[in-house]
């Protein structure tokens, strides 16, 4: 009863939100379309890489804006000097500043499930473009997302709308394109086989040798192993992370770091004060995860998307799901994830600490998992996204000067 009772109350709120929103998106469309990009972010990488590339092409008469659903990407994208906005907030003046960009913006570029989409009916000639935050998915999302059970029918129609609003969605292998449509129930006519912007990163060796040399500075000259745990629903309670940081400690600090990177959502609740700090160093609040991985040796994670791209790296992983029975009930999994991962699978901190001893890694293994997940992230990416925002840009205002011609005709006011 209290569970239903909570849910009912956050419906009733993101409905209010909703529709206030709706109203202000309906005045602010009376305003004509500028030459105007939107960035809608939960994440930094992709869009960051995306944004540079523009910036490098000097378009002329395009503004860029972002809108930040989190003081981690409001902050990051406060350095570019572009116009950011904070996102979902309670802020009612930032609701009418976001209201506005959105209503008036050639293009919308997302990454990651915006609600406001479930409402906001665009005008004819915008494009709205989901550049997703991963390159492939272990847990489910979307449709299959077994907790959409769960929600109202309300709520269900909610995201089946905001679904419908992707004109087109950027992915990086067949692979997750075929997630991606039954997740959102889409067919072949809303992908582009662009790559994945952020990936770019792997395939700049200068920048890689960079990243890494200024990492190994943390770790005095020790291999590095990067534990990043995927989000739970459950919060993380007494500091757990269902790996004994001592016991590892006393294995392998002899050769070994401890890189800790824990979700953007989880960062901070963890006490690692009785650690040792020469072994466990805390990387959460390094800005891009990626560049970790540039410097990482071995990688521990679950369920988490990081393995898609740290397979670019063919370095070894080993996956870590101690609660795989309850996370594939409570979250969902794509198909047999014992059959999914590159690597082998350890449940105990003590089978952990035997694989990584015995060096128990088949590296064709991650080769061909890059290869079926990476297809398309060539390291061109960022300047492919970015022509095709260019040429939307250029469509956009060729088919609206079209219009105005064939009104101006219509009211007999064309002079040819």
């Amino acid at each position: 009863m209290i569970f239903f009772r909570l849910t009912m109350a956050k419906e009733f709120l993101i409905d209010c939100y909703l529709f206030l929103f709706k109203i202000i998106f309906l005045i602010c469309k009376r305003f004509k379309l500028q030459n105007k990009i939107v960035f809608v972010c939960s994440y930094t990488d992709n869009i960051q890489f995306v944004y540079n590339e523009l910036i490098h092409r000097q378009l002329d008469g395009t503004d860029i804006v972002f809108l930040c659903r989190g003081k981690a990407a409001a902050g990051h994208f406060a350095k570019t000097g572009s116009c950011v906005v904070p996102f979902e907030t309670g802020d009612v003046v930032a609701l009418l500043r976001s209201a506005y960009h959105l209503a008036t913006a050639k293009i919308i570029v997302v990454d990651n499930y915006f609600g406001f989409l479930s409402v906001a009916t665009f005008k004819k000639n915008v494009q709205c473009i989901q550049l997703w935050h991963a390159c492939g998915a272990f847990k489910t999302f979307g449709y299959n997302d077994h907790s959409v059970a769960y929600r109202t029918k309300r709520a269900r129609k909610r995201f089946a709308a905001v679904y419908q609003h992707f004109n087109k969605i950027v992915v990086g292998s067949d692979a997750m394109k075929e997630i991606f449509k039954q997740s959102f129930g889409l067919d072949e006519t809303h992908f582009i086989h662009l790559g994945v912007p952020r990936t770019d990163l792997f395939f700049d060796l200068a920048k890689r040798n960079e990243i890494s040399k200024n990492l190994q500075r943390y770790c005095h000259g020790k291999k590095i192993i990067l534990y990043a745990p995927t989000f739970r629903d459950k919060p993380i309670k007494d500091g757990s992370l269902g790996l004994d940081l001592k016991m590892m400690e006393q294995a392998l600090s002899n050769d070994y770091v401890l890189l800790l990177r824990l979700h953007p959502a989880e960062k901070g609740m963890v006490d690692l004060s009785g650690q040792n700090p020469q072994f466990v160093i805390d990387g959460s609040n390094w800005s891009s995860v990626n560049e970790l991985l540039l410097a990482t040796d071995l990688l521990i994670t679950d369920y988490s998307s990081i393995p898609f791209e740290f397979s670019l790296l063919e370095r070894p992983m080993i996956f870590f799901p101690y609660d795989l029975k309850e996370y594939e009930k409570s979250r969902g999994l794509w198909g047999n994830y014992k059959q999914m991962v590159p690597g082998p699978i350890a449940y105990s901190t003590e089978s952990l600490i035997e694989l990584i001893k015995h060096h128990v890694f088949d590296l064709s293994e991650i080769t061909d998992f890059s290869n079926t997940w990476n297809h398309y992230s060539t390291g061109a990416s960022s300047s492919h996204v970015a022509d095709y925002l260019e040429e939307c840009l250029k469509q956009s205002s060729e088919q609206i000067e079209g219009h105005q011609f064939y009104l101006a005709r219509r009211s007999g006011r064309n002079d040819q």
